[in-house]
């Protein structure tokens, strides 16, 4: 059984069933006919010659299928990750040399093994860190960086690539003359076949028919469109095994790129991996195991020269689309990937590079997320601030900064929500047992001898002072009729050494001034931190209470039946 945990192919495939390989082989084909006109064009984005983009399309995709935890998501080269390794790899080699190739495979090979140590080591919980409106923010951004970096190809004018938006518009508005005309009427064109054939149908190959209209555009009429540059000579054959080039101080450098590869990359195939989840029954994202897979295939890839690699969001869903039922998918797309290798790499000699940007543009500008933005100013206007400045701190910072900003900013926000809690002061509701929030239902009974108060957080050292304040001030306005204090804890899940000490300070002032306290609804865990805190030396069993409304009545009856007899259950429990 624990085999089949880590390498799940192990759990589907010894049950496969022959229905499902209709649907596995149509899922696969189409995936892969998209896959191959899309692994050329993003391999030029991340600087590399085109057939890096065949090459990271094999290995990666093989390792998935064997460890990863989703029968339907779609491994391989991605727009954003190829502009990032561009972005990080450009800055420490020339572009298009053999040092550059070198340190791009390299960079899948720290990139897998940071991805492995975090599944092995279940760390999987940090990508929590990010937050969905970082998320949004750093992807939509990230989508209009790629998409600019495009123009330099669609219209045939040698554009500066850049990931800081102002440096590229800027570069853009001086030289937009100088298009050549044949080179940008190609890829218009091309864009508009795409989008019109996406609105028939999403089905329809729409990759694969400007890749053919290019080529034979080129083919036979390359003399009438003069100046269109293509991609010329694709080698053939298969990857040959090739251990990277290890240099420590090359290691050191590519970390920080690497990291934030790593972490984006794990974020991505999360998304949609979950995403698919939720649309079946018969499987579950396992978040550690899709590290270990991600790492696998990367580390693995490298040795085959890939760069690297996580899981696309338009051909994972595609791939569930056609109907794929298990990993077999994922198989036949690299069967396509090396019978083009092996023999098809000499037709797409003629395929210009302005289709290719095509591709590109409009896939990633439908990345660019308006609707989140909408919703996010309608829902949560922190939320929506939270999206807004990574998506600026992306464009205009870079992509490494931008997600540090966004990393920043979902920690301060964090620490802000948790130290600033929502309370409240509860009422009775007339003719129940029931207590509830005020400043909500306006029906509820209030007395002025007794203050209600309700804490929705764990109490520790970042909110302890807010819990003093607010409940000294709801005091306050109680004044001198003020007699009992009852704190509702039933929402507070967890106390440090902080929050139990600031606790006894307060009980301990109140009790000078002859108010009492009581604590209703307390957790197991919790009310043992306190005991072991010693908040029985300030008040004792008699003073927890198992709802509100217990606390109140014995305050007004001095009924003591129900008090002793959870007292007694505390004591218990306690012993």
């Amino acid at each position: 059984m624990r085999i089949k945990k880590i390498v799940p192919i192990l759990e589907w495939l010894p049950n496969y069933k022959k229905a499902f390989f209709k649907d596995d082989l149509l899922a696969g084909i189409t995936v892969g006919i998209i896959l191959i006109p899309q692994g050329i064009a993003y391999a030029l984005i991340a600087g590399l010659p085109p057939i890096y983009g065949l090459y990271s399309a094999l290995i990666p995709q093989v390792m998935y299928t064997l460890f990863g935890s989703s029968k339907q998501v779609a491994i391989g080269p991605v727009a954003m990750d190829s502009l990032i390794v561009a972005t990080g790899v450009s800055t420490l080699a020339i572009l298009g040399s053999e040092n550059y190739i070198a340190t791009a495979i390299l960079l899948a090979l720290v990139v897998g093994a940071i991805q492995l140590i975090m599944g092995i080591f279940n760390l999987g919980f940090i990508v929590n860190f990010l937050s969905r409106p970082v998320i949004t923010g750093f992807t939509s951004s990230v989508a209009l960086i790629i998409g600019f970096n495009q123009f330099r190809n669609l219209l045939g004018v040698d554009f500066i690539q850049s990931d800081q938006i102002h440096f590229l518009l800027k570069d853009i508005w001086l030289k937009i003359g100088d298009f050549n005309t044949n080179t940008t009427l190609i890829g218009l064109f091309s864009m508009i076949i795409i989008i019109a054939f996406r609105k028939i149908n999403k089905k329809i190959p729409n990759a694969l028919i400007v890749v053919i209209f290019g080529i034979v555009i080129m083919r036979y009429f390359g003399s009438t469109f003069y100046g269109v540059s293509i991609v010329k000579e694709i080698p053939s054959g298969l990857p040959s095994f090739d251990i990277p080039d290890f240099k420590i101080n090359k290691l050191r450098e590519l970390l920080p790129i690497a990291l934030t590869l790593a972490m984006v990359g794990y974020l991505e195939t999360i998304s949609i991996g979950k995403s698919l989840e939720a649309k079946q029954d018969d499987y579950r994202i396992r978040p550690n195991q899709e590290l270990i897979a991600l790492g696998l295939g990367n580390m693995v890839g490298s040795f085959f020269k890939s760069y690297p690699t996580t899981s696309s969001f338009s051909r994972s869903a595609i791939n569930y689309e056609s109907g794929a039922k298990t990993g077999m998918a994922a198989l036949v797309s690299v069967l396509m990937v090396v019978i083009t290798l092996l023999f098809l790499t000499p037709l797409f000699y003629h395929l210009p590079k302005t289709v290719l940007a095509a591709i590109i543009i409009v896939a990633v500008f439908g990345l660019v997320n308006r609707k989140e933005a909408a919703f996010l100013w309608r829902a949560n206007r922190l939320d929506f601030w939270l999206m807004f400045a990574t998506f600026i701190a992306t464009l205009f910072l870079g992509i490494e900064y931008g997600i540090g900003v966004g990393v920043g900013l979902s920690l301060i926000v964090l620490i802000y929500r948790t130290s600033r809690p929502y309370v409240a002061e509860l009422g009775k509701v007339p003719n129940s047992n029931f207590y509830r929030n005020c400043s909500r239902f306006e029906e509820v009974l209030i007395d002025d001898d007794v203050l209600v108060f309700r804490f929705d957080a764990q109490l520790f050292y970042a909110n302890s002072s807010y819990f003093r304040d607010r409940l000294d001030e709801m005091s306050d306005k109680k004044g001198t009729d003020l007699k009992l204090i009852v704190l509702d804890a039933e929402s507070i899940n967890r106390v440090d050494s902080t929050g139990v000490e600031m606790l006894k300070e307060r009980i301990k002032f109140y009790q000078k001034k002859g108010v009492l306290f009581y604590l209703a609804g307390v957790k197991g865990p919790v009310r043992d931190d306190l005991f072991k805190s010693g908040i029985l030396s300030i008040i004792s069993l008699n003073h927890f209470f198992m709802r509100v409304n217990d606390a109140v009545k014995f305050h007004r009856t001095g009924d003591k039946k129900e008090q002793e007899k959870y007292a007694k259950y505390i004591h218990q429990a306690y012993d």
